[in-house]
């Protein structure tokens, strides 16, 4: 009876849900006020609501469903894409289904479109706005690395290897060690319980560790004195550029005073204490060069965008996502670019990154930057993630003539 439970509760969940906010922050806001479910229930009813997201948009249906019936169809269907072993509640509701969950996808998909009353399903639907997508990105392996969870990564911090090394052998896990410092960790591993986190490891996705190559292109930094991570939310950048580039004069900003908050409580973790901070809402003006102590050597533009290279990991937002949006972004990130530029440093360097996988937000906003402002566009690149279980990213380093 508890595989029909489950069932029930995640349609329920999904009919409730509107995308308002965070899909895992709506489901621990739903068990802390029904306690009666257990860490087991809790974790299956959840991958039960990640599932339907996964594959929503490739069913056409309206969003979400009214009826109970068509969710519970897609929640299966859902179930039996995204798994690769027999799952208990397939053999119960659709038992010819569970002994074909090895099958691959293509076949997966043609038995789903053989059913009712779920024909109309689209395997290439899965995502959104195919023909957005930057350059360089393959399609279909995109589109169907959505139906899987990326793994969590942990970049080890310079100086710490061995004795992160070491607390992972300790562990009963299986692990895989990416050279230079990245590891691949299993999905629901505690960083916390076993490292100090910041201090030892930093939990930083794949494709962003990347980035700390395009920090050093011409392996001489000493160059870069001063930099300027200008959305610097969480501060994983700044705290890359640090452990790349060493001793550096570093300023960080964001939008909210909050935000500049809790960096300080990371970089106090990171060891990372001399740093000048302040709030700019850079979409709407530039600072004063005083507040920014400009010019820079080096801008890390992170910018704000539709995050669609990380939709994996957040598959409501996929689920939710309206083609607007696009744009919208887009128009945030030509204002930005346009207030952050003035301070760059002659010969300086602008390293623009989105976790976007659209052009309107890649490409073309590296288009604007160098005809509005003459940059010179020295490497331009998407750090593919969808292969690897990660991110899908976007990176580009210009320099100011």
């Amino acid at each position: 009876m508890k595989h029909f439970s489950h069932l029930n509760t995640a349609t329920r969940l999904i009919q409730q849900y509107r995308g308002k906010e965070p899909l895992h922050h709506f489901l621990k806001s739903f068990f802390s006020q029904h306690k009666k479910f257990g860490s087991k229930d809790r974790r299956r009813i959840s991958h039960l609501c990640y599932v339907f997201y996964r594959v929503g948009r490739a069913f056409d249906t309206a969003s979400p469903p009214a009826e109970d019936p068509m969710i519970q169809e897609i929640i299966l269907a859902a179930l039996f894409l995204c798994s690769q072993t027999p799952d208990e509640l397939l053999g119960i509701m659709k038992p010819a289904w569970n002994e074909k969950i090895g099958s691959d996808i293509s076949e997966k998909a043609g038995i789903i479109r053989e059913s009712e009353p779920i024909s109309s399903f689209d395997l290439q639907q899965l995502f959104p706005a195919m023909n957005e997508l930057s350059e360089g990105i393959d399609k279909e392996s995109f589109n169907l690395s959505h139906l899987q969870q990326p793994s969590p990564f942990i970049r080890i911090r310079p100086g710490h290897m061995e004795q992160v090394l070491k607390k992972l052998d300790k562990q009963a896990v299986r692990t895989e060690f990416i050279p230079p410092s990245a590891i691949r960790l299993p999905n629901g591993f505690k960083v916390d319980d076993i490292f100090e986190v910041d201090k030892e490891v930093v939990v930083q996705d794949l494709s962003s560790q990347k980035i700390g190559e395009l920090m050093n292109l011409d392996n001489q930094p000493q160059r870069i004195t001063s930099i300027w991570d200008c959305c610097a939310a969480s501060g994983g950048k700044s705290i890359l550029a640090k452990d790349v580039l060493g001793d550096i004069d570093l300023s960080v900003s964001d939008v909210r005073e909050s935000i500049l908050v809790n960096l300080k409580k990371r970089f106090a973790s990171a060891g990372i204490h001399q740093y000048n901070s302040f709030v700019a809402d850079l979409s709407t003006h530039s600072p004063p060069a005083g507040q920014a102590g400009s010019p820079f050597d080096f801008i890390i533009a992170d910018l704000p965008c539709t995050g669609s290279g990380t939709w994996s990991r957040t598959p409501e937002q996929l689920y939710f996502f309206e083609p607007p949006v696009i744009e919208k972004y887009s128009q945030i990130q030509k204002m930005i670019a346009a207030n952050i530029i003035p301070h760059l440093k002659a010969s300086g360097k602008l390293l623009y990154i989105t976790c976007s996988v659209f052009k309107k937000e890649n490409e073309d906003i590296i288009r604007f930057m160098q005809e509005r402002f003459s940059l010179n566009v020295e490497r331009s690149q998407i750090l593919k993630g969808y292969d690897k279980k990660a991110d899908t990213m976007f990176a580009a380093v210009l320099s100011r003539l």
